[in-house]
């Protein structure tokens, strides 16, 4: 199966219309344009602007429940920690903890969001390669459920904080399974070369060593091997690795109670196959179901990116002997994966009378002084004039996240469809607010 957008043959590429059908959130209404919820995009616009992100609340509470049925359909005491790093708005995070999620954190702030959103510390796990001693501190003194701890120089590290805090320090080791699990590089995490987790041959013994250190309670397992997984034999190859270290540490005289399987489940953004919670569920209860362990895991990309759209107008429409570009609102400071990881992003009309139209390619883009501002190349689109609008699909994780002010353009505003109702969750950024804070001299 192919798994980076540029191993596909654009000729492969669905038409905006197989794009609408296949996600059942999304209609092309003969009057209002296309819909979200049954919401009209075009009164969103009309009176936020644009470009502005749009969430829907329905397919996040659809997405969890699945996830969360299929785990228990396999028989599996598993806790979903939703990784807020893939949409840290307090919003999102409030959602899905109302649903049961807990939170994956990765830095002091997402842990702050994570608590005020609602999240209980005790279903809050830290990862991440680099935590600062400060970081440990507060996840110590907020006594969260887990910290997954990445090399023997970090172990050390909390060991020295907790103790001089007279705190326990619940762990975790990320073991680095050195499976490649077949996504783009630069969101793989789990073969030897990447910064992140324990060498597997090492993890053992560090175990061994954790158990010995003051305020040290070792008490399971954790791995990741990447983002946008699309095939589930990585997953198998990495737990069935992850299930023989259980064995070799129990057999040592250890205790293991729990497992961090992780996320990455990829998402259909080309209307391609992908896995489902279920296979996934399944996966997991191949390496685990009879091991006696508790088991959580981390998905992120899955719940939120089907969830939210980012919604562009055309500014105008440049013709040249080669290519036919279309000019949004929106840019690269709004909307970064193309640039970044030359990632695939449906892109749909709003107007039931654009959608109609005949299909000719173009390049979609934005106005930055940037040749890598592209959402799209060689793109079917139909006819598209100034005033435009169009939905950029699947863009709910990794967008107003990573979002930016470069060529000082205000963030976007954020908006959430709830049933038949929609509320701003966040203002556009203001001009002014571009250099609050700063000092002419």
């Amino acid at each position: 199966m192919a798994s980076h957008d540029t191993d596909f043959d654009p000729k492969d590429d669905p038409t905006p219309a197989e794009l609408i059908a296949a996600r059942g959130d999304l209609t092309m209404n003969a009057m209002d344009g296309l819909t979200l919820d049954g919401v009209p995009l075009n009164s969103i616009a009309e009176t936020v602007g644009t470009p502005t992100w749009v969430y829907s609340a329905g397919t996040l509470r659809a997405r969890y429940r699945a996830l969360a049925k299929a785990l228990k359909d396999a028989g599996l005491d598993a806790q979903p920690h939703y990784a807020v790093k893939a949409n840290d708005h307090l919003a999102i995070i409030g959602l899905l903890a109302r649903e049961g999620a807990g939170a994956d954190v990765v830095s002091e702030g997402e842990l702050r969001r994570a608590r005020r959103a609602g999240v209980p510390a005790s279903h809050i796990v830290y990862s991440g390669v680099g935590k600062s001693a400060r970081e440990l501190t507060l996840a110590l003194t907020e006594d969260i459920g887990q910290i997954n701890i990445e090399s023997a120089e970090e172990l050390a590290m909390l060991s020295a904080i907790a103790t001089a805090m007279n705190r326990v320090a619940r762990v975790a080791l990320r073991v680095n399974p050195d499976v490649e699990a077949g996504g783009h590089a630069k969101i793989s995490t789990g073969r030897a070369t990447d910064k992140f987790g324990i060498a597997y041959d090492d993890a053992a013994a560090l175990y061994a060593h954790a158990a010995s250190l003051p305020c040290i309670q070792p008490i399971g397992l954790a791995t990741h091997i990447g983002s946008q997984i699309l095939d589930l034999g990585p997953y198998r190859d990495a737990y069935a690795r992850i299930a023989d270290l259980v064995r070799m540490i129990r057999e040592a005289g250890h205790r293991v109670d729990s497992v961090d399987c992780g996320g990455g489940l990829g998402i259909p953004y080309r209307n391609q196959p992908a896995p489902s919670p279920a296979g996934l569920a399944g996966a997991i209860r191949g390496a685990f179901h009879n091991m006696d362990v508790t088991l959580s895991l981390e998905p992120g990309r899955w719940l939120v990116g089907p969830a939210g759209l980012l919604l562009a107008s055309v500014v105008l429409v440049k013709q040249t002997p080669l290519t036919r570009f279309v000019v949004l609102d929106a840019a690269m400071n709004d909307l970064v994966r193309p640039a970044m990881y030359d990632a695939w992003h449906g892109i749909v009309p709003v107007s039931a009378i654009d959608a109609v139209g005949p299909l000719s390619a173009a390049d979609i883009v934005g106005p930055i002084c940037e040749s890598g501002d592209t959402f799209a190349r060689d793109r079917q689109m139909p006819p598209l004039t100034p005033g435009a609008r169009v939905a950029i699909l699947d863009a709910g994780a990794y967008g107003a996240v990573m979002s930016s002010p470069y060529n000082a353009r205000p963030r976007a505003a954020e908006v959430m469809v709830d049933g038949e109702t929609w509320t701003v969750i966040r203002d556009r950024q203001s001009y002014e607010d571009l250099w609050a804070g700063e000092r002419l001299s």
